[in-house]
């Protein structure tokens, strides 16, 4: 059996001012009604009660004129056409009573009936005595009474709903503003503040939504403080090591040959090594970094890299692309995927490109899960203690610069997937005859649909 769609409401009905609207409406139809019925009820009320009184005194003058054989006045009688049966059983028992009913027969109406009518009787020898007066116009000011409680109910439905949403809009709008100064926190803007203006004076009074502004205003700003704090110390400690490191190394190839000489080289060219990751990574979180662009075709560079890093890298090309971009900064992000690749994975390790998208695969344990859910971590990896964790936060940095997309995610024979997106170089003059740059390719960025992505990650 074929199991039912939920249907699911639109996104819009999820927004407070939609839900505030259909709240100030419920709201305000069902006080409207409440009142409408109160006032509807006293006035009918008060309306009959006025007019029954009136037609028993009325009675009161027809009995006396039944009673003294007189003439009985018009607009009464003994037993009236029209006289509701009700009415007539209640009199001949013997009883008083007023009813409001269709007034009796009148010639020439054509539906025989006068309009409404206040009837009221009494007994007359076994007979009904009853005299009617006018209801019409009673009823025409209940009925105009109920039309004006209709109108001014929709008219305050509406004025209120209005206003309403003026008021709700306006906090909305500054929920808004908070939610994207908090976006443009999260992707690394840590100059964003909401400036909410019911804040700048700490003793005005605050809602709700300019103590929640406030809040994440100063959450920004001790995170901006934290953050340049730590990049300070990062970069003067990168830069304090360099002078040692400098000696040393200059001390080290003064040793005679030997094993204790090779492992003293090989810790000094480690810790240079270090030492220019760290201020590396200093560069580029001050965001200071300038892009050299220029269009390279991108399989010679990625094929240039692996030579360079004298592993074992397998590579694939197919339908290779050119790319706009700074060729010192893209190798240097290939050549930390190909090394995490190498020191975290297992082989074979194949680096493939497939237009402006560079593929790095193993296949290892795979990215940890660390990695999968926060991405990188500089000095922190699960590679058995190897490395730092620097090579892949400088990759993310660098690609980040040069306007490429790197993600981390799981190859599908097992192992760590490494992919880079680049924005592929179209030229104008490419253009096919609608007029679309680069025919039906055009000129896909790293945000691209066309480029998947993948959900997976481990350390370098």
């Amino acid at each position: 059996m074929r199991r039912r769609r939920r249907l699911r409401p639109p996104s819009w009905a999820a927004s407070l001012t939609w839900k505030s609207a259909v709240f100030l409406t419920a709201m305000c139809c069902t006080l409207a009604a409440l009142l409408g019925v109160l006032v509807h009820t006293a006035v009918t009320r008060q309306t009959v009660e006025h007019a029954r009184e009136k037609a028993l005194a009325r009675l009161e003058v027809v009995t006396d004129a039944y009673e003294a054989g007189e003439p009985l006045p018009r607009g009464s009688g003994i037993d009236p056409p029209g006289l509701p049966a009700s009415l007539r059983t209640l009199a001949a028992g013997g009883e008083r009573g007023t009813v409001v009913a269709d007034g009796p027969h009148r010639p020439g109406d054509p539906d025989g009936r006068s309009g409404p009518a206040m009837w009221a009787a009494g007994p007359a020898d076994g007979r009904a005595l009853a005299t009617w007066t006018d209801y019409s116009h009673s009823a025409r000011t209940i009925g105009g009474l109920d039309r004006a409680i209709i109108g001014s109910s929709l008219l305050a439905i509406a004025a209120t709903l209005l206003v309403g949403l003026f008021a709700v809009g306006r906090v909305t709008r500054r929920l808004h503003q908070s939610a994207r100064v908090a976006r443009r926190i999260s992707a690394g803007d840590l100059d964003a503040r909401v400036d909410d203006p019911r804040t700048a004076r700490p003793v005005r009074a605050q809602d709700e939504v300019a103590i929640v502004a406030g809040a994440l205003d100063t959450m920004a700003s001790t995170l901006q403080r934290k953050l340049q704090t730590e990049q300070r110390f990062t970069a003067d400690v990168a830069h304090e090591l360099r002078t040692p490191l400098t000696g040393l190394s200059a001390a080290a190839e003064l040793l005679p040959p030997g094993r204790p000489a090779e492992l003293v080289r090989d810790r000094v060219r480690a810790m240079r090594a270090l030492t220019e990751d760290l201020l590396e990574i200093s560069r580029l979180d001050a965001r200071t970094e300038q892009v050299d662009l220029a269009v390279h075709d991108l399989a010679p560079i990625a094929e240039r890299v692996v030579r360079a890093s004298g592993t074992g890298t397998e590579v694939r090309v197919s339908g290779a692309a050119r790319v706009e971009t700074d060729r010192r900064r893209l190798e240097r992000v290939i050549g930390n995927l190909v090394t995490n690749a190498h020191r975290h994975g297992a082989p074979p390790v194949v680096l493939s490109v497939d237009g402006a998208v560079v593929t790095v695969t193993d296949h290892g344990p795979g990215f940890p899960a660390y990695l999968l859910d926060g991405g990188p971590q500089r000095f922190r990896t699960d590679g058995a203690g190897k490395g730092h964790g620097l090579g892949l936060t400088i990759a993310l940095g660098q690609a980040q610069v040069i306007g490429a997309r790197l993600d981390f995610g799981s190859a599908p024979d097992g192992g760590a997937l490494a992919r880079l997106t680049l924005p592929e170089y179209v030229r104008l003059d490419d253009a096919d005859p609608d007029g679309n740059p680069g025919g039906d390719r055009g000129r896909r960025g790293p945000d691209d649909p066309d480029g998947s992505t993948a959900s997976g990650s481990h350390a370098s």
